[in-house]
């Protein structure tokens, strides 16, 4: 049996139970590789079984895990969607299991989400749970430093970190990947610069394309023109595809808001239907209620008309996203 085990360490062979949980694929990724080269240092080669928690009935899954290996000595069972895995009605027998695990196999359950309960406390007595939760910026810039030296024998200092960061957001496995084609470009033993970002990391985050929608509705065309060309040179290849999706989701905002007030519905009620939250919120009602359904109707047909030109490859994806631009701007006319 292991022994009792906190979640301020990573996970190691003694654990029987590893639960990793959180939007940080990366993290949870980073953690199944540490927990299986752990468990070859003592156990040799062993056996990996992963299953999807949506579709994996529970008892075939413990079975495996207490079923003699073929091929090796130990198992690394792994479950996906454990939100999906561990329900209402299946967590009795889970919990059974953890109050008397295999130790011939370790038991991984992994998620964007995870229901706290009793089955907590069985598994902090033979294994842990881990969160893998997203970072914020400044996290990310220290990871990135440190991943930067004991990874791929480079070095990055906090300014081009932040740059980093500045132009990919926090996910840790987007950062990983650009810091090993940085580090390549870079030389062995060379600093990451930020020349080499300004040249080989386009502006990928997902807030600089969808922050075109705050300068549609600027009413200066100029402006709205200038933003889209900024975010379109230094974004990844195919970036109009979001691009287009962020405008014909405003101009389904606006239409909808702009409906359901020629029908009388509360403002507030509209808002909160259309999900309209912070700063975006007051501009979108204001243009609905200005321009109203027919014009919205026409801006929304406009929109869809250019994603189907752009997925048909007709025309430039620049020349029908700046055409689309201007209709939006038309609208403070």
């Amino acid at each position: 049996m292991a022994k009792k085990a906190g979640s301020s360490r990573a996970p190691n062979a003694e654990d029987r139970i590893v639960v990793l949980i959180g939007k940080e694929l990366f993290l949870r990724s980073q953690y199944t590789s540490m927990l299986r080269a752990s468990l070859e240092d003592v156990h040799g080669e062993i056996e990996t079984f992963q299953f999807s928690g949506e579709s994996a009935e529970p008892a075939m899954v413990l079975d495996e895990c207490r079923s003699f290996g073929l091929m090796a000595s130990h198992k690394l069972v792994i479950v996906d969607d454990a939100d999906q895995f561990v329900r209402a009605d299946t967590r009795p027998m889970i919990e059974r299991y953890a109050q008397n695990p295999s130790e011939q196999a370790t038991l991984v359950l992994r998620g964007g989400k995870w229901n706290k309960g009793k089955l907590d406390d069985e598994i902090s007595k033979v294994g842990l749970i881990l969160k893998c939760d997203s970072v914020d910026e400044g996290t990310a810039m220290r990871w990135a430093q440190g991943r930067a030296s004991k990874a791929y024998e480079s070095t990055i200092d906090a300014n081009v970190a932040g740059m980093l960061v500045e132009r990919l957001g926090t996910d840790l496995g987007r950062i990983d990947t650009e810091l090993s084609k940085l580090a390549t470009a870079a030389g062995k033993g060379n600093p990451i610069t930020a020349e080499l970002i300004k040249e080989l990391v386009g502006m990928t985050r997902e807030d600089d394309v969808w922050a075109i929608q705050s300068y549609l509705l600027c009413g200066e065309a100029s402006k709205t023109l200038h933003e889209l060309k900024v975010i379109m040179n230094n974004a990844a290849r195919g970036t109009h595809v979001p691009v287009s999706f962020a405008c014909t989701d405003l101009a389904r905002k606006l239409l909808g808001i702009a409906e359901g007030m020629n029908q009388g519905i509360n403002p507030h009620t509209l808002a909160k239907d259309m999900k309209l939250w912070g700063p975006s919120r007051d501009p979108i009602m204001h243009t609905a209620r200005k321009i109203g359904p027919v014009r919205a109707r026409k801006l929304f047909d406009e929109c869809i008309a250019a994603d189907m030109a752009l997925k048909s490859s007709i025309g430039t994806p620049m020349r029908t996203l700046e055409m689309l631009a201007m209709s939006f701007a038309r609208l403070s006319r």
